[in-house]
């Protein structure tokens, strides 16, 4: 494991999934990864404390991204501490108006409650949800929430092993960081927040 991803998500997380592959050649661990290979429930047993052998279940990959495993970053760089950590950030109004129109209410819906129709779940978006706030929906509760955990990202991590990344920074911390040289084609920038409606809608 070369990178540590502790930026939350709508912070260009699926972007950075794939320039990470790009320049790492490796697979980064992403929450598409948790749906594809079916960790969901091992993520809620770790939310809940009882995390598995991290060096064993992140085999064959080169980098992490995103929730579930930006929410447990901590216990996973100390499997890892020679890996860098990457902190994705955006201004907090900006990430919360994409986060309020996109995961946040996927999230919601998936989550039993009075009027949504839903009776079950896997309880990873519950176990998740809880150590970041359980307020998520509500726009003041989940902006202290992004800020405080950036905050203690940048507090537990030194300087020469933290890097701190925006969208529209391109490959050259990436690479720099990594000591790699800066690729020529062009960063990807995929999964904006039209985008992600658009496939919530075809799915629905």
């Amino acid at each position: 494991m070369r990178v540590v991803g502790a930026g939350l998500g709508r912070t260009g997380t699926t972007s950075l999934k794939l320039a990470l592959e790009r320049l790492l050649g490796e697979p980064c661990y992403h929450m598409d990864e948790a749906d594809r290979r079916g960790d969901r429930l091992i993520w809620k047993r770790a939310f809940e404390g009882e995390g598995p052998e991290w060096g064993q279940f992140f085999d064959g990959f080169a980098a992490t991204v995103d929730w579930p495993a930006a929410g447990l970053w901590q216990q996973i760089h100390d499997a890892f501490p020679d890996a860098l950590v990457l902190l994705s950030v955006r201004e907090p109004d900006v990430w919360w108006a994409s986060a309020s129109r996109t995961i946040f209410p996927a999230i919601a819906s998936g989550i039993p409650r009075p009027g949504n129709g839903r009776t079950t779940s896997d309880g990873m978006a519950e176990a998740m949800m809880a150590r970041f706030t359980p307020d998520f929906c509500d726009e003041a509760a989940a902006k202290d929430a992004y800020l405080k955990h950036n905050d203690d990202v940048r507090d537990s991590v030194g300087p020469s092993r933290l890097v701190e990344w925006r969208p529209g920074d391109g490959w050259a911390p990436l690479a720099n960081a990594l000591g790699l040289p800066v690729p020529d084609d062009p960063f990807p920038h995929v999964n904006t927040t039209d985008e992600f409606r658009a496939a919530r809608r075809g799915l629905s």
